[in-house]
């Protein structure tokens, strides 16, 4: 008898496709338009897109080449094989921390957003704490069944962008994108660092190796995964200027949310698109967040051997509801969201090449 696709615990390249593109489609995308623009100060910012997405791919390809070696690993056991159980518990307590301050700073975005377009006179406190309370209810179950949820997810952020991108077509002003190639390359260089921010989230393949069952294929399907995010940036990035301008772009709070706004459905059928817009967003983020934190979980239980899923996910959220509540004001949140781009850097890209670089140096691999 064929067993049931979806019974199983493991999962295939097109899970592995949706949430590596789920993941990275966060928070980030709705107000890149505005920081690319603050430094380029022209429509060449697109060019920056680029270059961040590329680096991206070179380390997405990295991380699947090394999770390839190792199948059914999660960064804990690798780092074991490689450099020894003491750094391997080092650093996967400070991708465990890593991945619990992207909880935090996705569920600050989500209050934010929240609280301009949604529920006006609901306090950000409020918002982040019944935010997280799902996020404790989603974290609860198997690790898996929450991966396989970008497969319901991706098709419809992708829909629903493009639906964003064809109503603002009549809006689109052509004009509004030249001239093009005047801003010198330090700019474009420094912009693309602000992108490359912008696609961190690919790492959480460190720890889903373990229930992917083709991992030779992890490579290709995640890359693909990668290039979903980079095209829908690149367009948000054209539409947004093209509708706005260089200078009203770069003084808006959230670009892409207003995007959202100027839609006007003829015959009066929404009243509000980005109500729509924001509603299906959140549930976005709340994926997102709901990865990181499932990340994290498996980070330290990987760690702690006897600790208890559930004890971890209920005792850590009062911690990540403290840290989500430190930023005061928007710089202090883009402060907040600039250093753990760093940390993802440095857990995301530089770790995962060291560890590749010494496993084939010293002719380590893993066993299925």
């Amino acid at each position: 008898m064929k067993s049931f696709e979806y019974g199983d615990r493991e999962v295939g390249t097109y899970e592995v496709f949706a949430s590596v593109a789920n993941m990275v489609i966060g928070f980030g995308v709705l107000m890149l338009p505005r920081t690319i623009v603050e430094t380029t100060r022209s429509v060449d910012g697109w060019i920056s897109i680029l270059i961040g997405g590329w680096v991206a791919l070179m380390f997405t390809w990295i991380v699947a080449k090394l999770i390839s070696r190792f199948p059914k690993r999660n960064l804990y056991d690798i780092a074991s094989a490689v450099i020894g159980k003491p750094a391997a518990v080092l650093f996967t307590l400070l991708f465990a921390g890593y991945m619990l301050t992207f909880v935090a700073y996705e569920t600050r975005g989500v209050a934010s957003i929240s609280r301009i377009y949604l529920f006006d006179r609901t306090p950000v406190e409020v918002i982040c704490l019944v935010f997280l309370l799902v996020l404790i209810y989603g974290v609860a179950g198997p690790s898996v069944a929450l991966f396989r949820l970008n497969t319901l997810f991706l098709p419809i952020v992708i829909l629903l962008l493009f639906i964003l991108f064809l109503m603002n077509i009549s809006l689109f002003k052509f004009n509004n994108l030249m001239p093009f190639f005047v801003t010198d390359w330090r700019s474009v260089v420094v912009a693309s660092k602000e992108s490359a921010f912008s696609f961190i989230g690919f790492e959480i393949l460190l720890f889903y190796n373990a229930v992917i069952n083709q991992p030779k294929k992890v490579a290709k399907a995640s890359m693909f995964g990668i290039l979903i995010p980079l095209v829908l940036y690149v367009l948000t990035f054209i539409f947004t200027v093209g509708v706005f301008g260089l200078e009203v772009t770069g003084s808006m709070l959230y670009p892409t949310a207003e995007l959202a706004k100027q839609v006007q459905v003829p015959g009066g059928f929404f009243e509000r698109f980005e109500s729509i817009f924001f509603s299906v967003w959140v549930l976005t983020l709340f994926n997102t967040a709901s990865m990181a934190y499932d990340v994290a979980l498996q980070a330290l239980e990987a760690v702690f051997k006897k600790a208890k899923r559930i004890t971890l996910a209920f005792w850590l959220g009062p911690l990540i509801f403290l840290v989500v509540m430190q930023p005061q004001n928007l710089i202090e949140i883009q402060q907040f969201g600039e250093w753990i781009s760093y940390a993802g850097i440095g857990l995301g890209m530089i770790l995962p090449t060291m560890l590749l670089l010494l496993s084939i140096l010293r002719g380590v691999k893993g066993r299925a």
